[in-house]
């Protein structure tokens, strides 16, 4: 519908036609009218600023409006702005994918560019089904995911996600997946203490494999946090444990890194602190520093070859009308020159520390049932009559609130608060977001 009489676009804006997500409760407070940002803040269109303490939705890598990104996709945006990938190419996504396959662990030499972390992973099942029908194993068609997981909200990526109030209106679209635990230590699914376990929660990956290796194409984790499932950090040792026991049956493992990728666990990508490369990655969400939706799906040659064929059959029929889109490519390019030219390791090292100052500190508080960080990740369970974390505890909209009159934005997983900053956050920023934290721990109780 267009504008009725009388109504420019502007008035347009207020009347409410927006249909943004997670927002439908009728008591939900109106949306903040945010105008520009700048570094880790944001500022509404009455002058007021908040700290962009999740850094929007965990895209923004090294600030809103950095300076040598926006550059870039300008001076792009006069080259060229979007051409046709199927019987194209170009300079920027060719670059982009040297450089990728530089960074990436080792052995992921072919990159397959899409639009946001549920097409990446979409293309990866995909992907990983078609590469055993054309070697002539068309049986293997089982996927194995985690516990807890979350993988996108597209039908396969929500298939291979755990079962949730994000799924359930969907379920009868959803094909089956077998469900291996995840090592979600606060609550051990076998009953052990993280100080003196051996990663036994590995036994019901290692059961699944053995009775149906045949028929599995694939195994399907998010490496060592579990972003929407509570912000669960897994021990090194597991996933570790996962990538031996896909060698060990012959089964393909591939990592989720939306969330995880591009220095938010401490490292580039978070498969390095375990010592493994997975056979496919998935990456989005910083990869253009969160300038413009854009993902990559980086596999093995070996995984590319099963492809390569005089037969179309054998194609790999996916893609995307913006795929390898050059300004999504420019800012990308810019973003992994953040990197090199500026102490952007440095910064990730200060907001790891705080994050542990911070943590250790509140370990001890009444309301919180435990604690846990991935690098530039932090996360606080608190206690709530619902128990495990659920996203519709009551406590999380009360909590977004309180954080919002303080100029917070922060968003609980339910009765799960994390911290997820921009690596440009002023420490005195990040001081406030805790100390706001703190408040609101002690306003709760």
């Amino acid at each position: 519908m267009g504008n009725g009489p009388g109504m420019t676009g502007v008035e347009a804006i207020g009347t409410g036609r927006v249909w943004r997500p997670y927002t439908q409760m009728a008591t939900a407070p109106p949306p903040l009218r945010i105008a520009r940002g700048e570094g880790a803040s944001l500022y509404d269109e009455a002058g007021r600023r908040y700290i962009d303490a999740i850094s929007s939705w965990w895209v923004t890598l090294h600030g809103h409006a950095q300076p040598r990104i926006a550059a870039a996709i300008a001076r792009q945006a006069r080259e060229l702005e979007q051409v046709i990938f199927a019987a194209c190419t170009h300079r920027p996504a060719e670059a982009l994918a040297e450089r990728l396959v530089a960074l990436l662990p080792a052995g992921l030499t072919r990159v397959f560019y899409s639009d946001d972390g549920s097409t990446a992973v979409e293309v990866a099942l995909k992907m990983a089904l078609q590469y055993w029908a054309n070697r002539g194993r068309p049986e293997r068609q089982r996927l194995i995911a985690l516990e807890h997981a979350y993988h996108g909200d597209t039908t396969a990526a929500m298939a291979v996600s755990a079962p949730s109030y994000f799924t359930a209106p969907f379920s009868p679209w959803l094909f089956p997946v077998a469900r291996a635990h995840t090592a979600y230590c606060h609550r051990c699914p076998v009953g052990r203490r993280r100080e003196s376990c051996h990663i036994e929660c590995l036994g019901r990956l290692q059961e699944l494999l053995a009775a149906h290796a045949a028929e599995t194409a694939a195994v399907i984790v998010e490496p060592l946090l579990q972003g929407a499932g509570g912000m669960i950090v897994q021990p090194a040792e597991f996933l570790a444990g996962v990538r031996r026991l896909c060698d060990e049956f012959g089964v393909l493992l591939i990592a989720d890194e939306v969330l995880t990728g591009f220095g938010r666990t401490g490292t580039m990508f978070a498969c390095e602190q375990a010592g493994i490369a997975p056979d496919i990655i998935c990456l989005s969400k910083g990869l253009t520093g969160g300038f413009l939706p854009m993902a990559a799906t980086a596999c093995r040659e070996e995984i590319f070859a099963a492809f390569l064929s005089e037969d179309r059959r054998r194609t790999f029929f996916h893609g995307h009308s913006f795929t390898a889109n050059p300004l999504g490519c420019a800012a990308a390019l810019a973003s992994l020159e953040v990197f090199e030219q500026e102490a952007v390791w440095e910064r990730i090292a200060a907001i790891a520390a705080a994050h542990r100052r911070h943590l250790q500190a509140l370990r001890s508080h009444p309301r919180v049932a435990d604690v846990r960080q991935a690098g530039t990740v932090a996360a606080i369970e608190l206690r709530d009559r619902d128990g495990a974390p659920d996203y519709l505890a009551e406590i999380g909209p009360r909590l977004t609130r309180f954080y919002l009159e303080r100029g917070v934005l922060l968003r609980p997983l339910g009765n799960v608060v994390y911290v997820l900053p921009p690596y440009a956050i002023e420490p005195r920023d990040l001081e406030f977001v805790w100390q706001t934290i703190q408040d609101s721990l002690e306003a709760a109780a």
